[in-house]
């Protein structure tokens, strides 16, 4: 195995998302990553401590194949970037502020780097080895500790006039509404994210909700996101409502998305997607009956095939399209 490795043209794949970092090998001519690590984000230490870490993990897989083998760096962050000059603009769930982060990482890896939003390589990766093969026109959704959303046209990411196409956690379901970390109201991913769902959930509970959740750890700050897809999943009344709701409220964002762009297929991947039909029931339905018939039809909207890795193969998929022309 670890001769056909070093046979092997590789680009180094990076995906650094609000709860956790991962880094693999994937191969330059496609198919399953390899040597894949993963550590927590620690975004409260700070951007040059993060950047450590991914900098750390980087040399671990690469001395795995050697660097000669390796093509270059692709890596996914959270937006707004200044992609020409690799830089993160702003991340409200980090809370990080015009980051230069291809030369913090190329500069000490000694490869070429190439930094792309993490949702727009976490669609890329689903339509390059995933669940949207091939589709014309792509939307990925992921829902973790934020929202976030990446539109592939004609097989490369569409990103806009300013790299910011794409920011399906930040269009608004209620105008008035809940306050969300990017200053905005009624953005969907103050209802709908991971860290959403837990405060929704802690507040429920804090009124008096009959819930097995409440047992579970006795404090309502103590509630996780996960623990309510798992308390759901198990018939709890109150954590299934909540999942249906959450379910509901991003149906709508698709739909909104659907009306725009008349996609091929939505792919939704990230630790909610992981509740599954619970999830994903309720929110086809919600589009199912505010979507134009005909545009709905014609839109799968689909579990991620990859949801652990769509993000770093996304990457070195973005990095060779970038530097190669295709993938």
């Amino acid at each position: 195995m670890a001769e056909r490795r070093a046979r092997t043209r590789w680009i180094a794949g990076v995906d650094i998302g609000g709860t956790n970092l991962r880094v693999g090998l994937v191969p330059f001519a496609g198919g399953r990553p390899v040597a894949v690590s993963s550590a927590p984000t620690c975004a409260a230490r700070g951007p040059a401590a993060v950047v450590e870490e991914v900098v750390s993990m980087l040399r671990m897989v690469i001395a795995e194949v050697g660097r000669a083998n390796v093509a270059g760096v692709g890596i996914g962050a959270p937006g707004p970037l200044d992609r020409s000059r690799g830089v993160v603009l702003e991340t409200p769930n980090l809370g990080w502020h015009d980051v230069p982060l291809v030369d913090m990482i190329a500069s000490p890896i000694g490869l070429p780097v190439i930094l792309d939003n993490d949702a727009n390589c976490f669609a890329f990766g689903e339509w390059w080895l995933g669940a949207g093969r091939g589709a014309e026109r792509l939307i990925g959704v992921t829902l973790g500790t934020g929202i976030g959303g990446g539109i592939i046209l004609g097989g490369a990411p569409y990103r806009g006039a300013s790299d910011a196409a794409g920011e399906v956690g930040h269009m608004s379901v209620d105008y008035s509404g809940r306050r969300c970390a990017c200053g905005s109201r009624g953005c969907v991913e103050a209802y709908a994210s991971g860290s959403a769902i837990t405060a929704r959930a802690a507040e429920g509970i804090a009124r008096g909700a009959d819930s097995a959740l409440a047992a579970a750890v006795g404090d309502p700050a103590g509630i996780t996101a996960e623990m309510v897809c798992k308390a759901a999943a198990a018939g709890d009344g109150f954590a299934t409502l909540m999942i249906d709701e959450t379910a509901r409220l991003i149906g709508v964002a698709i739909s909104n998305l659907i009306h725009l762009l008349n996609p091929d297929v939505v792919v939704i991947g990230g630790g909610v997607a992981g509740a599954g039909e619970l999830l994903f029931a309720p929110l086809r339905d919600e589009v199912k009956h505010r979507a134009f018939r005909s545009a709905a039809r014609a839109c799968r909207i689909v579990q991620a095939e990859r949801p652990a890795t769509a993000g770093l193969v996304g990457a070195a998929g973005v990095f060779k399209l970038t530097v190669h022309g295709n993938v």
